[in-house]
This record gives C-alpha cells, structure tokens and sequence, in this order.
C-alpha cells in the first residue's frame, strides 16, 4: 500500500538525460501515522486511515480515537484499499509510520487535493458565456440573460449561474514520482498538482485497471 499524505511546497525542473526539461511539483512528505485500519467484518469495507502534522486542539472523541496510535494528527485522511487484495496491509499497524521511502521513481501515482479558490464569480468567467452585444441599444453586457423555463416553471438543479468559483476536491490521474528526497522528507511528481502552495495533497499509487 502506496500513499501518504503530502504539502505541497511549490515547482521546479528536471533535466533527463536526453536533455528533456520537465515540470515537477515538489511535496513535503513528512511521516504519516497510521491511526485506524479498517476491515469488512467490523467497518463493511476496507481502508486505512494516515494522519499527518500534529496539533494540539482535538476533542475528546477524537483523542479516543487516536489512543492507539499515540499521536495527535492535524489532518486525517483515509484511502480505500482493494476488496480482494488481503495483502496489502500485512505489513501495517495501529502506530506505524509512513515515510517517503514507500515511493520510488517512475511509480505511476494520483493525486487528490482541493484546488485554487478564485471567489465569487460571474457566469463568464465561471462557465465560459458569451456576453451580451454592446451595440443596437443592448444594454445586457455581463448579465446572465432569462434563468427560468416555460415548462415546469421552476429553475432546474445544477442549473449554470454565477456562484463559488474553484476550491472543490480535484484529482489528477497518471502521473509520475520523479524525486524521491528520503533526508528533507521530499518527493516530486511530474505535472501540475491541484490546490495552492502549503495545500494539503493526497498521493495514492495508481492502481492496475484505473482509468487514466
């Protein structure tokens, strides 16, 4: 089982050997505990909980819950593991860390993490509409324009319109670790990642059949 729980600390380059630059994001991966491994007899399915960073504003139930795993975790994330694959978490335990040491270079990872939040926007900038026409007495530049429907006079979920733009759980598939920096708690992938710098990332190896 490949993941841990990342911040990400920006971009930079590489430069193969055949003199190809490449884009690579830079994330701190600092060890993760495991706090909680979960099972089909008990919880239904199968998952591991990591928890990384830590902090001093828990409650009680969440202290509880973390006895085992003597830490106190800042941020707490769990990953799905495969129903048919018993083996992959033979070698974990309540309280064992994960270092950057689980990825090597070339492994094919995804990442999950929650991208830029760009404000309140309007229906232009948000969903790409074309705006009114400023000539001929339009008056309607940016606007909207009608919103609702003759038939079932109501205005249907989902429906496009000005609202949040950005901050919504982004995942990247397919890509690549290119640096694994085991002394400074380091690893790069290739590619963008999603989410601001000191965002937190969730790197997960890609699994055999996901779609790319």
């Amino acid at each position: 089982m490949k993941a841990l729980i990342t911040r990400k600390i920006g971009m930079t380059s590489t430069i193969d050997q055949d003199g190809t630059v490449r884009a690579v994001t830079l994330l701190s991966a600092r060890p993760c505990v495991v706090t909680q491994i979960k099972n089909v007899e008990n919880d239904g399915y199968r998952a591991i909980q990591l928890g990384f960073e830590e902090t001093k504003k828990l409650n009680k139930a969440q202290i509880g819950h973390l006895k085992l795993a003597n830490i106190m975790p800042k941020v707490i994330r769990e990953i799905r593991l495969d129903e048919n694959n018993q083996n992959d978490t033979k070698d974990l335990a309540v309280g064992k860390e994960l270092t950057a040491e689980v990825f090597s270079i070339g492994d094919k990872v995804v990442v999950t993490a929650n991208s830029k939040g760009k404000g309140w926007a309007g229906t232009i900038k948000r969903h790409n509409f074309h705006r009114g026409r400023k000539t001929h007495g339009g008056g309607s530049y940016r606007r909207p324009g009608s919103i609702g429907s003759m038939y079932p006079q109501n205005i249907p979920k989902g429906k496009k319109m000005a609202g949040q733009m950005g901050n919504v759980q982004t995942t990247t598939r397919n890509l690549k670790i290119a640096i694994v920096d085991t002394e400074n708690n380091v690893i790069g992938v290739t590619g963008a990642v999603p989410g601001p710098r000191k965002g937190i990332v969730l790197v997960q190896e890609m699994k055999t059949g996901e779609p790319v």
